[in-house]
C-alpha cells in the first residue's frame, strides 16, 4: 500500500507540477513527498522528474511511466469496490463544473449519494473557466454548452432552457424590450452564460434574429451576472438552472417570451474515458436520475 501511495503521489505531482501543492492533496509537507518521490525514483532507477527553481515536469521516461501508470491505479480502485460488499465506493472523487451549477443544481442533488458512500470524499472544483480537467486530476466534469472537446467521453446529463431577464425595478426604469432588436437599446449583463454565439439569438415563425448586444456590466462568474440582474443594472441571458429562485420569487422577470432561444445542453466529461473511476460514473448516474424524477414531478403538478 505504501508503493500506491508514491505511485499516486507521483501522478499529482506530475500534473500539477508541484510538489507543494501535490503535498497538500495528499496532507503531507513537501518535505515529506519529495523523500518519497526520491525513493520511488531510486526504486525505479530513473529519474521521473525535472526539477527547476520555476517549474517540475517529467522527463522522457517520467511522461512514458505516467501515462501506463493512471490507468492501472483506476484499475486498481475498481478491483477493490468490485469486490467490496454492498458496492460502497471509496476513496476520492473530483468533480469539476461552474459555481453556478455546484451551487443550485449539483450540491442539493448530492446528500443521498454521500449518504450511501460515507467513505467517499468529494472534491468539487467550482469555476466558470473551463479547466485542464487532466492537470487537475479530474474524474468527472460538468459542463454546458456545446461539446469542446470531441475527443473526450461524454454524456449528456439534460437540455435546460435559456432565457432572457430583469428585474422589475430595471424594467420599470427603462422599459420592456417587444422585440429581440429592441435589446440594443437597454442595459445589458454580461457573463459565461451571455457572452457565448448564441445566447441572444432568437426564432420565431421562421425567422431567426440575432441581437448585436454590448454588456454595459461584465462577470466572469454566472452568479455575479445573475446578481446584477437582480439589482437592476441590466438585461442579462443566462440557463433555467441559473435563475430558477430568482423567477419564483419575482426578483427577475423572463422577457420575449414568445421567441424561441437556443437550448443549452448540459454533459458529464470523463477524461480518462472508458478508464474512468467507478465513483465518476456512479454519480452521474444519481444525478441523472435525480433530475428525471424532478421534471417527472414538475409535469405532474404542473
Amino acid at each position: 500500500m505504501k508503493d500506491i501511495f508514491a505511485l499516486k503521489l507521483y501522478t499529482r505531482v506530475a500534473r500539477l507540477g508541484s510538489f507543494s501543492a501535490a503535498a497538500r492533496e495528499c496532507g503531507l509537507s513537501q518535505s515529506q513527498a519529495s523523500r518519497i518521490i526520491a525513493e520511488l525514483e531510486a526504486g525505479l532507477g530513473a529519474r521521473l522528474l525535472s526539477r527547476t527553481t520555476r517549474a517540475v515536469v517529467p522527463t522522457e521516461a517520467g511522461s512514458e511511466f505516467l501515462a501506463r501508470m493512471e490507468p492501472i491505479l483506476i484499475a486498481l480502485d475498481e478491483a477493490e469496490h468490485s469486490v467490496r460488499e454492498g458496492g460502497e465506493l471509496r476513496g476520492s472523487l473530483r468533480m469539476s463544473m461552474p459555481t453556478s451549477v455546484a451551487i443550485r443544481e449539483v450540491i442539493p442533488r448530492l446528500e443521498t449519494f454521500t449518504a450511501r458512500h460515507p467513505h467517499l470524499q468529494i472534491h468539487l472544483l467550482l469555476e466558470d473557466r473551463r479547466q485542464d480537467l487532466v492537470r487537475d486530476a479530474v474524474d468527472v466534469a460538468i459542463r454546458l454548452g456545446s461539446l469542446a472537446d470531441s475527443g473526450a467521453t461524454a454524456k449528456l446529463i439534460a437540455t435546460i432552457p435559456r432565457l432572457i431577464l430583469a428585474a422589475p425595478s430595471y424594467l420599470e426604469r427603462a422599459g420592456i424590450p417587444a422585440t429581440p432588436d429592441d435589446l440594443v437599446a437597454h442595459r445589458i449583463v454580461g457573463g459565461p452564460a451571455a457572452s457565448v454565439p448564441w445566447a441572444w439569438k432568437f426564432e420565431r415563425h421562421g425567422e431567426t434574429v440575432v441581437a448585436d448586444v454590448s454588456p454595459h456590466f461584465t462577470t466572469n462568474e454566472n452568479e455575479g451576472a445573475v446578481a446584477a440582474a437582480v439589482a437592476g443594472f441590466g438585461i442579462t441571458s443566462t440557463t433555467g438552472w441559473a435563475c430558477r429562485r430568482e423567477l419564483e420569487d419575482g426578483s427577475l422577470v423572463a422577457l420575449l417570451t414568445d421567441w424561441k432561444t437556443v437550448d443549452v445542453p448540459v454533459h458529464a466529461y470523463f477524461p480518462l474515458g472508458r478508464a474512468t473511476r467507478a465513483a465518476g460514473r456512479a454519480v452521474i448516474e444519481h444525478l441523472i436520475a435525480d433530475l428525471r424524477v424532478t421534471a417527472d414531478t414538475s409535469r405532474s403538478t404542473s
